[in-house]
This record gives C-alpha cells, sequence and structure tokens, in this order.
C-alpha cells in the first residue's frame, strides 16, 4: 500500500504562555500543502530471516540514526499493542524538505500510522489514531485530520476552520539552513495581544493578513538569519499576497493570486524553490 505524505505550512504562529511541563503553549492555524514524501509498505511472512520492521530511505537525506525515525517509533507503538502483527517491510521516499517548518517528519510518523491500520486491517477508529500521533510528537495528529486547523495547546487541541486557499498558488522556498528548536525558541517573545490572533486574522481578506497574521519566531530567526528576511521581501517584491516563514523555520513560503508571478520567481538563485497548485 502506497500514500502520499504531505507537508503543512503555519498561518500565523503566537507562543501565548509558557507551561509548567517546560513546553510553550502555542497558537497557529495548520494547513495542508501538496508537497509531498511517498511511503510504501508490503507485509512479509512471518520466518527468521525477516525482521519484525525494515525501514528504506530514498531521496533528501534525514539526519540522525534510522532507529528514532518517526515511521519506525510509529511502527513500535502499534506493535506494542498488537504484537501478533506481521513483519512489516517500509520505504520512504523523502521529497519535502527536512528541517524546515514543514512537519515533513510528523506527516511521514502520522502516515506510517494510517498505513499500518489499513495495510494490517487493526480498525483503528480516528481517535485512537490521533492518541497514538500525539505520542509520536505534538503536530503528528494534524495530518491524521490533515484538514485546516486551528491548533493550541502544544499544537494537539484542535478544530477545523473553514479557510479555503484553493484557488491560489504557493511557493515554498527552502533555503537549505538548518535552524533548531532550541535556537527559534531561546528569543521567542511571549505574546497575550488576541488583536494578532491567527483565528481572528484568517477571517479577514487575505490582502489584510500581511499586517495582521505574525509568526512570533520570525524576529529572533531573521536576526541570525538576515537572508530569510531577504527571501520574505523578495516574496513580497513578486507580488505575493501573503508571505511567511512557516514554524520556527527555515523554509519561507509566499501566496499568490497570479500564477504568471510565479514563472520564473526567484530563478537563479541558490534556494530551492517549490511551485504548488493548492487544487491538484
Amino acid at each position: 500500500m502506497v500514500l502520499f505524505p504531505n507537508c503543512k505550512i503555519n498561518l500565523g504562529l503566537r507562543v501565548t504562555g509558557k507551561r509548567p511541563d517546560g513546553y510553550h503553549d502555542l497558537e497557529t492555524i495548520f494547513y495542508p500543502i501538496p508537497l509531498k514524501d511517498a511511503a510504501e509498505i508490503i507485509t512479509c511472512p512471518a520466518k527468521k530471516d525477516h525482521k519484525a520492521f525494515e525501514l528504506t530511505l530514498t531521496g533528501a537525506e534525514i539526519p540522525g540514526d534510522i532507529s528514532t525515525n518517526l515511521c519506525r517509533k510509529a511502527w513500535e507503538l502499534i506493535k506494542k499493542d498488537f504484537p501478533e502483527i506481521p513483519p512489516v517491510r517500509m520505504h520512504l521516499h523523502k521529497a519535502i524538505p527536512v528541517g524546515g517548518g514543514l512537519g515533513g517528519g510528523s506527516s511521514d510518523g502520522a502516515f506510517t500510522l494510517i498505513l499500518l491500520n489499513e495495510e494490517l486491517k487493526l480498525n483503528l477508529t480516528t481517535e485512537k489514531l490521533l492518541a497514538y500521533a500525539l505520542k509520536l510528537g505534538s503536530d503528528c495528529p494534524f495530518f491524521i485530520l490533515n484538514k485546516p486547523c486551528y491548533a493550541t495547546g502544544r499544537g494537539e487541541i484542535m478544530e477545523e476552520v473553514n479557510i479555503n486557499l484553493a484557488d491560489y498558488h504557493f511557493v515554498i522556498v527552502n533555503p537549505g539552513i538548518h535552524i533548531s528548536t532550541a535556537e527559534a525558541f531561546s528569543g521567542i517573545t511571549i505574546s497575550g495581544d488576541e488583536k494578532h490572533s491567527p483565528k481572528k486574522v484568517i477571517a479577514e481578506p487575505l490582502k489584510s493578513w500581511k499586517k495582521s497574521l505574525v509568526n512570533a519566531f520570525e524576529e529572533p530567526v531573521f536576526r541570525k538569519h538576515p537572508e530569510l528576511k531577504e527571501i520574505k521581501e523578495k516574496l513580497y517584491g513578486r507580488g505575493a499576497e501573503y508571505a511567511s516563514m512557516t514554524g520556527t523555520g527555515s523554509c519561507i513560503y509566499g501566496i499568490f493570486h497570479n500564477s504568471k508571478k510565479t514563472a520564473n520567481l526567484l530563478a537563479g538563485e541558490k534556494f530551492r524553490v517549490h511551485i504548488l497548485n493548492q487544487s491538484h
């Protein structure tokens, strides 16, 4: 069975408080984007020479040991509760930029849960898949729903929102800069200003988002990496209706109404650029 894990962007991202457990309370809109990896799972006969779980990787390099990959961790969660499942082989082709704030790893982990549920006929409910996904990471549950959501808490408390950007084109610029989560949070400002609440702002016309829809991580990240601010300014200069860093960085996206404005966008730059039509 093959599925295509997609990524997400954050429409606004606020830090609203520090939690007793050491995490921060966040507020954002998760919006799914059709830039996708490819994941395949097959079951194998239960023989001695077959590993219980085998994961192979192609495409963009994923840093770290393969034993810590969220696809494997997803399988471990299922295996713990369903020890009788047969050996599984999985192949992941990585196309979503790694470590850019697009949630590609979280998507892969969540889609692995969906693949295992379907391939092994486990009949897990959406609620159970969401519970497993939360054990993988705070934004993994979003990819189980995979619809525009207003998210609070650590990002795991979600409600679907009515926003449709199908008529727009998205440009995602991958500058190839790794921003660690600790680095991003080190200079963050906690805000209680409700006028910048993403849920309120997205109800306004898209052209007004530039002034009000804020990613709080941009300021500290842009201070250390001014080239990212330049990318955002170039997207606006080329006609973007709205542009922002996604997540804690470093990918920058622009939303364009006219597809002609995205043609040859940032041609000649060293950055990798993905141009996507949301309706496809």
